[in-house]
């Protein structure tokens, strides 16, 4: 049987190399136009590390006065490092129709331009990062209606998680419900220790529907998930920490804002490395996580081969040789 399934998984290899270079050609070609629209407007970044630096792209409703997402392309010394802002402090942070519309926009755009290195998850209201779906909202909808906004809510989480770049949460309050599943689809989280986080879909008679169920006993294991869903327990950053729901805890400053920060300078670590390599990586891990090692080694190799014809490997080499830092342009 080994057999066959290494014979499986190696047949699938032309399939997965077919995918890997249309993505891989979609992002180069589509990065020139994604990085020319929107870019007229700007505005601050707000709290935290990095707001001098903040470039103005905002995809968000011209109608309301608060924009209920704020899109930062950083700048200088952050350049490559987009930042996603949650701001519906009038209402948590809680997802609606409009928010998702917004976030699946603005992340069908981040995912087609060849610039962007990582995106951080965060919000700009202070105490809290998502209060879940908003049930104000959701009360008013009729039955048929709810259906329909689950299946948004879990499409445009799906859309996230799979962003070919590095993702980091940075949970600097509560993260409730679909709050924490959009936490979840992040590659990277970081919290502060006060800040809160479950799944608390049982209170009110009904599962996690953005992915919740799936994410978590994948992050944490599955005998814990079952346990933080059934009780709804709600946990702090400290113990998030200790059970591996989070990868980094830091106690919170002043500014309200230290997940954020620490999340800014984590993302700044993957920033010198190689742009094809770190699309390719996580593309080999997240497939590879869902199959057998047999296949998962595939996987690796189909993934792997992106890699060789790239000008970046090659700028790569020359640099180590060379002992300067790579210059690498994402191709």
């Amino acid at each position: 049987s080994g057999g066959s399934m290494a014979a499986a998984a190696l047949g699938g290899l032309g399939l997965l190399r077919g995918r890997l270079r249309l993505r891989l050609r979609l992002g180069a070609s589509a990065s020139s136009s994604s990085s020319s629209s929107s870019s007229s407007s700007s505005s601050p970044l707000g709290r935290g590390a990095g707001s001098r630096a903040a470039a103005g792209r905002s995809y968000g409703s011209e109608a309301k006065e608060e924009e209920e997402l704020r899109v930062r392309y950083l700048d200088d010394e952050h350049k490559g490092i987009v930042v996603l802002g949650l701001n519906r402090s009038h209402a948590k942070n809680a997802l609606n129709k409009n928010l998702l519309k917004m976030m699946s926009k603005a992340v069908d755009a981040l995912k087609s331009d060849k610039k962007v290195r990582t995106v951080i998850f965060r919000s700009e209201v202070p105490g809290i990062f998502c209060a879940g779906a908003d049930l104000k909202e959701r009360a008013k909808m009729h039955s048929s209606e709810v259906g329909s906004f689950v299946s948004k809510a879990r499409a445009t989480i799906n859309e996230m998680a799979n962003l070919p770049v590095p993702t980091i949460a940075a949970i600097d309050g509560t993260a409730l419900g679909g709050g924490l599943e959009l936490a979840l689809a992040c590659d990277i989280r970081v919290a502060a220790s006060s800040a809160k986080m479950g799944l608390v879909e049982t209170k009110l008679a009904i599962i996690p529907g953005a992915g919740g169920t799936q994410r978590l006993p994948r992050t944490i294991g599955v005998s814990l998930a079952k346990e933080l869903i059934f009780s709804a327990r709600i946990v702090d950053g400290e113990e998030a920490k200790s059970i591996g729901l989070i990868s980094h805890v830091v106690e919170q400053n002043e500014a309200g804002d230290a997940a954020y920060r620490r999340a800014l300078a984590l993302a700044r670590e993957f920033l010198p490395q190689g742009p094809v390599a770190m699309r390719v990586a996580k593309l080999a891990i997240n497939q590879g996580m869902e199959v057998d090692l047999v296949t998962g080694l595939a996987i690796e190799e189909a993934c792997y081969a992106q890699t060789i014809p790239t000008k970046d490997r090659i700028e790569g080499l020359l640099a180590f040789k060379e002992k300067r830092p790579p210059r690498y342009k994402g191709e």
